[in-house]
């Protein structure tokens, strides 16, 4: 069975950063089933065997063996791999999904193609059931990581053609506002980067709003329907993510971390801190920097 093979492929060529020789593309395998905090990227990922459950604002997806999630913002989440173990550990693929590379494919497709994708934006996360030839090509991708002469001219072929199984699949919607300049995931695509560009800093809904080329009444609507966020919700998990990497690195004290990141009361800093993470700030910067590199980030 392809699923199968898929596992193996994974097994053979995981490595401890989940990179691969293949651009854009991640093999990851999971042994650990404990709580993790990072951002998404934009990326498909795709489960070949164990659960991920993963909390975006106030939504929770779960996908297992088979099938995939398509992320179309870099959102801050919540994740864990439900049960995984040394025994059984949770092996997945990503793929990072590059606008232009989706807007290349729109434009080969025709006009009708990329009218499909000005609706109402999408949420940025959904899952689906893998079909047979989204399945197929992934294993004929992972396939080359065995094949080095042929992996160069043949690698973006295939992930070309793994787009376009998104662009056409369930997820299509998702995939194709990511590829058009002018949809509105697109716009709230700019107000995301904004804030997290410049997370520290206070700032009105009506200026970002502006920023993403919205009024601040369809701003607010598209953007909670895309993030389950408000806008200044967003920028607090944004800001708490950034204060819990700074801790790790062991060069900051909690007090000057949390005015780093935008917060005016160290009281504040830290009763949220503990409400995200489950520990104070003091206690959790300590275990973190205990932790092998590269453990506080995974595939979607």
């Amino acid at each position: 069975m392809l699923i199968d093979e898929l596992r193996d492929l994974i097994e053979r060529h995981a490595r401890e950063d989940g990179t691969t020789p293949i651009d854009g593309v991640m093999v990851a395998r999971h042994d650990i089933s404990a709580p993790e905090h990072s951002m998404s990227g934009s990326v498909m990922a795709l489960i070949a065997q164990g659960v991920k459950r993963l909390a975006l604002g106030d939504r929770v997806y779960e996908y297992g063996a088979g099938q995939f999630l398509v992320s179309s913002l870099d959102m801050p989440v919540s994740g864990q791999f439900v049960g995984a173990s040394s025994a059984e550990p949770a092996l997945g693929f990503g793929l990072i999904l590059h606008p232009p590379s989706i807007a290349d494919l729109l434009l080969r497709s025709g006009a009708s193609m990329a009218r499909d994708g000005r609706g109402a934006a999408p949420s940025a996360m959904a899952v689906s059931d893998a079909p047979q030839q989204l399945l197929e090509a992934v294993v004929r991708l992972l396939r080359l990581l065995d094949s080095p002469r042929d992996l160069p001219v043949l690698a973006p072929l295939i992930k070309q053609e793994i787009l376009w199984w998104l662009i056409v699949g369930e997820q299509g919607a998702a995939v194709r506002h990511l590829g058009l300049a002018d949809s509105n995931l697109s716009h709230i695509a700019r107000a995301v980067s904004w804030i997290r560009e410049h997370y520290a800093r206070p700032f009105r809904v009506e200026d970002v709003a502006e920023i993403s080329g919205m009024s601040a009444s369809a701003f607010y609507r598209h953007f909670q329907a895309v993030t389950a966020m408000s806008p200044i919700q967003f920028q607090k998990q944004i800001r708490l993510q950034e204060a819990r990497l700074k801790l790790a690195s062991g060069r900051h004290d909690v007090t000057g971390v949390g005015y780093s990141v935008g917060y005016d009361s160290p009281t504040q800093f830290s009763r949220e801190y503990r409400r995200q993470f489950g520990t104070p700030p003091s206690q959790d910067s300590a275990r973190l920097r205990q932790l092998p590199d590269g453990k506080l980030s995974a595939l979607a």
